[in-house]
């Protein structure tokens, strides 16, 4: 049967550089499997370095797309953005009224680069003719000052000025903190309740573009969605800050946020497994792999492209490692996410030098497997364990990743495999790379095969 998703309409300006405005929605929007419609207020020419110009649509466009929508499929949430002119805005706020939609209103002023995208003459149509009939409204910190009068130093001021905004007649206030020093606390103030706040981790990033689309885009969508406003919030804040995160290091200025790179991210985590699991099948049907078992066992690593790859977490492993079962070797647990801290950190270690190598492999480490590798045309590359700094042994798990970066950084390439011959207490040990799993489990095959012949 045909799925009639929930739908919210967009009436904002259009951004030429894809990160912000109508661009920026209609992806926020596809994110959270909603549909989204769109009446267009303004063009603008412009980049990740700022706005070049700006050309408004006529009022009685903005107007005439918003109709033909709502009076097709009968959307009830809308959001807006940039409405620019006094002549627009009041156009929209006669569209909210007539339609009785919903709205989640943006009150944009001012762009990053300092462009004015809500003329000064609009902004008194805004509060006296908007806000009084808008579901909530979600000002930053600048335009929460200028429609509250207040300036705004902390989180109660943040409340404060939200108590103002309040009886300017919306049913929310959301008073985003995201300029305060510190972690970023944005505040929720609705009328008959307590303020309520809601705590973020500053994100350290140059992809900002768009933070402020994204959050209204979402939080209209949670609305659509069914979710109470409190929870909505909660939601679209956090939404927001997975968008920051994967935001994209394109152009010379700031970057966008991506609003779908969650969606990547989880497709690339499904890959991920399904790679794992074709090379563990390798494993497991092969009669000749045991003859690299080590005695500390064997654990098979993927980790998340370079983009995702941020720790162990984001390294597929085998929980408990691959055992041998009587000349077979058997996976101890399903393939999970977080399950090898060793194995992953190489492989992590490898990705900072060549981030196309997602892969690694563990095995025994023998003169025999050595000159199989070498035979077979591996690279090859080594490290002393003995000459492993106090700080390195000092700390759990630091040893591989600087054993395996001193042979890289020997060679100057990531090669096919790098060994160690051990020290006080530890094993000697080989670890195999490659782009993925399966390819290297048919590499540990190969040299499998190879000592076979001998």
């Amino acid at each position: 049967m045909p799925y009639h998703p929930p739908i919210v309409l967009t009436i904002a300006g259009s951004d030429s550089g894809g990160g912000a405005g109508i661009q920026a929605d209609l992806k926020t929007f596809a994110a959270l499997g909603v549909q989204g419609l769109v009446s267009v207020t303004a063009v603008t020419a412009q980049n990740t370095e700022g706005i070049v110009c700006i050309q408004e649509i006529s009022p009685e466009t903005v107007r005439l797309q918003i109709d033909a929508v709502v009076s097709d499929t009968g959307v009830k949430v809308a959001k807006t953005g940039m409405l620019y002119t006094p002549e627009i805005t009041r156009e929209v706020a006669g569209a909210i009224m007539r339609h009785r939609l919903r709205a989640v209103v943006d009150p944009v002023m001012v762009s990053k680069s300092g462009a004015v995208l809500l003329r000064p003459d609009a902004v008194e149509v805004l509060s006296k003719e908007v806000l009084p009939i808008c579901e909530v409204v979600t000002p930053n910190l600048d335009e929460a000052e200028r429609l509250s009068g207040l300036a705004i130093c902390s989180v109660e001021d943040s409340k404060e000025a939200g108590a103002r905004i309040l009886k300017m007649g919306p049913k929310a206030v959301v008073v985003k903190g995201g300029h305060l020093s510190g972690d970023p606390i944005d505040v929720l103030c609705a009328k008959g309740r307590p303020p309520i706040e809601y705590m973020g981790r500053r994100i350290r990033s140059s992809t900002t573009h768009g933070t402020g689309c994204v959050f209204s885009a979402s939080l209209a969508s949670f609305l659509a969605l069914g979710l109470p406003i409190e929870r909505a919030v909660g939601e679209a804040k956090g939404f927001v800050s997975s968008a920051i995160m994967h935001g994209l290091a394109i152009g010379s200025g700031t970057g966008p946020v991506d609003p779908v790179g969650s969606l990547r991210e989880d497709a690339e985590r499904y890959r991920v497994l399904a790679t794992i699991q074709e090379a563990l099948a390798l494993v497991e049907s092969s009669g000749s792999l045991h003859r690299l078992f080590p005695e500390c066992q064997i654990n098979l690593v993927m980790a998340l492209p370079a983009p995702y790859a941020r720790g162990s977490y984001d390294v597929c492993g085998i929980p408990g490692r691959i055992h041998n079962a009587g000349g077979r070797l058997r996976a101890t647990a399903c393939p999970a996410f977080g399950a090898s801290k060793h194995v992953a950190g190489a492989v992590l270690t490898a990705m900072d030098f060549d981030s196309s190598f997602r892969s690694s492999m563990n095995v025994r480490y023998s003169e025999a497997i050595l000159a199989a590798c070498k035979s077979l045309g591996f690279s090859v590359g080594s490290y002393d364990r003995s000459l492993e700094p106090e700080k390195v042994k000092s700390e759990e798990g630091s040893s591989i990743k600087w054993g395996v970066g001193e042979a890289i950084r020997s060679l100057g390439f990531v090669p096919d495999v790098v060994y160690h011959c051990g020290d006080w207490g530890k094993e000697p040990m080989i670890n195999i790379f490659g782009k993925d799993a399966v390819e290297v489990v048919t590499k540990a095959l190969r040299i499998a095969e190879k000592i076979g012949e001998g």
